[in-house]
């Protein structure tokens, strides 16, 4: 099968007709059925089966469709990427980031750089780690900014700056309001889980485990956001980054920073062998900046 082809039978499948598949292909009606009966000639058996004013497909239609629908995701994979290449050469950056950095840093960092290049647009997408890697091969994305991203294949990691897992804590919990506090004072208070979160709760799980410290946790999330959250509404305590405590301060909350420290590498990835453009180097440099403030 020819790549019309694939795309003709893609959206035939999809959509359940010539006229539905013309719409959505932006061609005529006549120029579908020509594609769909010369793709039928060189197969040597019918795709689809009229029922009821309806494209039916044929067995064999089913079970070539998996494999096509591969194809056709690689074909758009290479008509975005195409796109945000074009995209790249009008001053534009695009950058994926955990949402925790949503909070402060990257607002702050956004609003510092606008004013020294009011020409830049900046494209911001909040993402997770397992979804970096394709939308940096799409170049959807110029570069990333995660917590202690794990090692992905083809794309390169630079540390941007360090920061640390803080202690966010209803004020009543500890009416004197320590500025420091041990992961062993958890012992006898309620915990909000995050274990399932990625790098940052694998962080403070094997800091719990290894310190043989036992803790109380009835309600589990996997955003730290909505961790935040629940400690303002005073069910429990939580351990999580500072950018997100800092951005969801309230009346009855506090923050304390966690002995012994820890640590974790804020990091900017991009394509391997692909060095990043000036304008994203300022834009790094300006996070860099802030985080040392």
């Amino acid at each position: 099968m020819r790549l019309r082809h694939i795309e003709v039978f893609h959206a035939i499948y999809v959509t359940g007709s010539i006229t539905n598949a013309a719409n959505f292909l932006h061609v005529s009606q006549p120029s579908v059925s020509k594609v769909l009966a010369h793709a039928e000639l060189q197969l040597g058996f019918a795709l689809f089966d009229r029922v009821k004013g309806r494209l039916s497909p044929t067995q064999e239609a089913q079970m070539l469709f998996s494999e096509v629908d591969k194809v056709y995701k690689q074909i758009r994979s290479v008509r975005n990427s195409a796109i945000n290449l074009k995209k790249i050469k009008t001053g534009n950056i695009n950058i994926g980031l955990t949402p925790a950095l949503g909070f402060n840093l990257i607002p702050e960092a956004v609003a510092i750089y606008k004013k020294q290049n009011p020409h830049v647009n900046i494209n911001l997408q909040t993402m997770h780690n397992d979804e970096v890697q394709q939308a940096l091969l799409e170049h959807q994305i110029d570069f990333a900014l995660m917590f202690s991203p794990p090692p992905l294949p083809g794309v390169s990691q630079q540390t941007i700056c360090e920061s640390q897992l803080v202690m966010m804590y209803p004020v009543d919990f500890f009416p004197h309001k320590p500025t420091s506090i041990t992961l062993k004072q958890l012992e006898n208070h309620e915990v909000i889980g995050i274990w399932d979160s990625g790098p940052l709760g694998d962080l403070i799980w094997s800091r719990l485990a290894e310190d043989d410290i036992a803790v109380n946790t009835n309600i589990k999330v996997q955003t730290y956001f909505l961790a935040a959250r629940l400690v303002a509404q005073e069910m429990g305590i939580c351990v999580i980054d500072q950018y997100t405590a800092r951005g969801n301060m309230s009346g009855n909350v506090a923050i304390a920073t966690i002995e012994p420290t820890l640590h974790f590498n804020l990091k900017a990835l991009y394509i391997e062998d692909k060095a990043l453009s000036q304008t994203a180097v300022n834009f790094l440099q300006i996070i860099n900046q802030i985080s040392e403030q």
